[in-house]
């Protein structure tokens, strides 16, 4: 679905009054070009806590894939085999089992699963779904796609290797004449995604990267 205009944004996202702190600011809304705005600028929100307000975050240590990173193993490609995947069939349910309570770590609540909501209904935000051979959704992921950047927000999986078959079938999306200027952003790096080829940039390295990233045309699918 291409992505539709979105209305001005009120908010302002100064660089130059950030803390050096992965949290840069709280407040502010959840409205679609609020949205947009702070990924371009290199911010994304997660609640302070829940019911509470928004916090907004830029990692000083930023978790960066360049697609030409994702390590891809031998028993990965077995698993890939095993599995079907698909964009944007199913993306309440992905965000829905991404908010698991019962998931460790588990932060969004429903703020942040209708503001994406509001996303994907404006062809801003996408999913990937992973199914097992009887068609049941085990894993997936989602996030923002802006020009070259895809701001991954969470992944799931119920069955091994299902939420990084998704991040395959996303790579294999995203990997076309302009796969170099493309980023997946993963907000932090942590060690499962550090064995999928996940690194961690200084945040005035990823700030820099980002007008490149962001001047770079949708892939195909989603333009």
């Amino acid at each position: 679905m291409t992505p539709q205009p979105l209305g001005p944004n009120h908010w302002e996202f100064g660089q130059d009054s950030w803390p050096d702190d992965d949290f840069v600011g709280i407040g502010a809304d959840l409205e679609p070009s609020t949205v947009v705005a702070a990924y371009a600028a290199g911010l994304f929100p997660m609640p302070t806590e829940p019911g509470g307000p928004m916090g907004w975050w830029s990692p000083v240590r930023r978790g960066v894939m360049p697609l030409d990173r994702l390590r891809v193993t031998r028993s990965l490609r077995k698993s890939v085999k095993h599995f079907t995947t698909t964009f944007d069939t199913a993306f309440e349910e992905v965000v829905l089992a991404c908010a698991d309570p019962s998931r460790e770590g588990s932060w969004i609540d429903g703020q942040i699963g209708a503001a994406y909501g509001r996303l994907h209904a404006l062809g801003w935000a996408h999913s990937v779904e992973v199914r097992n051979a009887e068609g049941t959704l085990v894993g997936g992921l989602y996030g923002v796609a802006i020009g070259g950047l895809f701001a991954g927000e969470s992944m799931f999986h119920r069955e091994r290797d299902a939420s990084k078959v998704a991040l395959v079938a996303l790579v294999d999306l995203l990997s076309d004449e302009y796969a170099k200027r493309r980023l997946v952003d993963t907000q932090w790096q942590t060690p499962h995604l550090a064995t999928l080829g996940v690194e961690e940039w200084p945040r005035e390295e990823y700030l820099a990267a980002l007008p490149t990233v962001l001047d770079t045309p949708l892939p195909a699918p989603w333009r």
